[in-house]
């Protein structure tokens, strides 16, 4: 039985470091830790919560270019979006350090009583199975609202950033939180299916595949747990007639080849109306050919490779599947070890796996819709519903379209992106459950009503 994890650099592909996995006794010493420690937690002031926030977010700038430099390290990310990555932690932890306090308040209610209201308490030791594609956002996205309402938090990060977990823990230890409010653990599958069967653990929230995620919700079910999922996307990008390609068009190559496309909210269908079509695609191929592949190290660099080879092998074939159900490649389909050349594929039909499916890297499939109705058509025939972008300047006739679009996310004019400010979730196949903003602190609170008669 394999009893240990070995990192590795994906665009060099040498090793980094190999750490051991925990053995049983030191994951229930954790949970007992993280248990007894959520006894205390519980109980410290909202106040003395927030102070903590804004002590991490100093702490992740003093430590930020080494902290991105790790990123960048193990699963191969553009330094430059890896500082980004790191930012955006530190402006959650503003986010939250101001807004936390109300969100959790006490919500009064009329009623026949003296005193009627919704107290938000916190539920225990929470379990996160987090992902490698953004090893600090995924994880500070569960863990700073959720630790701040007053619970544990318990994280089983991804095999190959294992670096980033253990640093994400030495982070929270820096910062002055309490040991066992936040601990990291190296562990197989076996031990987090049993781990999610302990009593001790309260619920679970996981970030990852369709298959993952209907794994664990299985696994949790069993035992009455519940659980958030944040799951796979395939989201569509509209191109209307009289998109703005002058200002946008940056925006939409962006949506699709930022973090080498490893992104569940990343642009997976363009879904082009017949009169900007040509337009579009020659603009896009323009923009495409102006990444710069590179060490992921150097400033220079906008495109890394993927974060393991066999992600790209993934690629490949979904690549060959479609095109050999008639997909014409415009550009790319070049691949060498974890990287994957930027491909563009046209003569899209929707029994291609590059459109029924994630494809979880660099590719851009672009459809060719009718027209407008035509097009939302297309965009909604997906067993996914994480979110849908549309660039045009017929904002009425956008928002027209609001309540036909299933998905959890619905952008005008923007790539669809993950904001501290809004509740950030799925539907049908990419889960359910939501993060961030007020939604995503009252997640795993017990809303209790009290109801009191003098």
């Amino acid at each position: 039985m394999k009893n240990s994890i070995k990192t590795v650099n994906p665009y060099t592909n040498h090793a980094i470091k190999t750490y051991q996995l925990y053995d049983a006794n030191t994951i229930d010493s954790i949970l007992n830790s993280a248990h007894a420690q959520f006894r205390e937690w519980r109980h410290t002031s909202i106040k003395e919560r927030c102070r903590l926030l804004s002590h991490l977010a100093q702490i992740m700038e003093d430590d930020k270019q080494e902290l991105a430099e790790l990123i960048s390290q193990e699963m191969g990310k553009p330094i430059l979006q890896s500082i980004s990555e790191i930012e955006k932690c530190q402006s959650l932890c503003d986010f939250y350090a101001v807004n936390a306090d109300d969100f959790l308040a006490d919500e009064l209610i009329e009623t026949e009583a003296s005193e009627s209201f919704i107290s938000y308490d916190p539920l225990g030791v929470i379990l996160a199975i987090m992902p490698w594609n953004y090893p600090f956002w995924q994880v500070m996205r569960f863990a700073l609202p959720t630790i701040t309402a007053g619970n544990t938090a318990i994280l089983k990060h991804a095999a190959n950033v294992t670096g980033c977990a253990i640093a994400i823990e030495k982070l929270f230890e820096k910062a002055g939180y309490p040991k066992g409010c936040f601990t990291a653990i190296l562990a197989d599958h076996d031990a987090i299916e049993k781990l999610i069967g302990n009593e001790l653990i309260k619920a679970v929230t996981l970030t990852g595949s369709e298959n993952a995620g209907k794994s664990i919700a299985a696994t949790a079910g069993k035992h009455l747990k519940k659980t958030v999922l944040e799951l796979g996307g395939n989201n569509a990008c509209i191109i209307l007639d009289d998109a703005d390609l002058d200002t946008y068009m940056d925006t939409i190559v962006n949506a699709r080849m930022q973090n080498a496309g490893q992104s569940c909210i990343a642009a997976k269908r363009f879904i082009v109306t017949e009169a900007i079509y040509d337009e579009f695609l020659d603009r896009f191929k323009e923009k495409v050919a102006q990444l710069n592949y590179g060490d992921p190290t150097h400033a220079e660099t906008t495109l890394g490779p993927l974060a393991q080879k066999k992600f790209a092998d993934t690629i490949k074939k979904q690549v060959d599947e479609s095109v050999a159900l008639g997909a014409k490649i415009v550009v790319g389909n070049t691949q060498q070890n974890a990287y994957f050349e930027p491909t563009i594929l046209t003569e899209i039909t929707e029994a291609m796996p590059v459109f029924k499916e994630e494809v979880f890297g660099p590719v851009a499939p672009i459809m060719k819709a009718k027209n407008a109705d035509n097009a939302f058509e297309i965009a909604s025939n997906s067993r996914f519903g994480l979110g849908t972008m549309v660039f045009t300047q017929s904002i009425e006739l956008a928002q027209r379209h609001i309540a036909t679009i299933d998905d959890g996310a619905y952008f005008i004019n923007e790539l669809v992106k993950s904001d501290p400010r809004l509740p950030f979730g799925g539907t049908k196949a990419s889960g359910y459950g939501r993060e961030l903003s007020k939604e995503g602190i009252q997640e795993f609170v017990n809303k209790k009503t009290v109801y009191i008669n003098h």
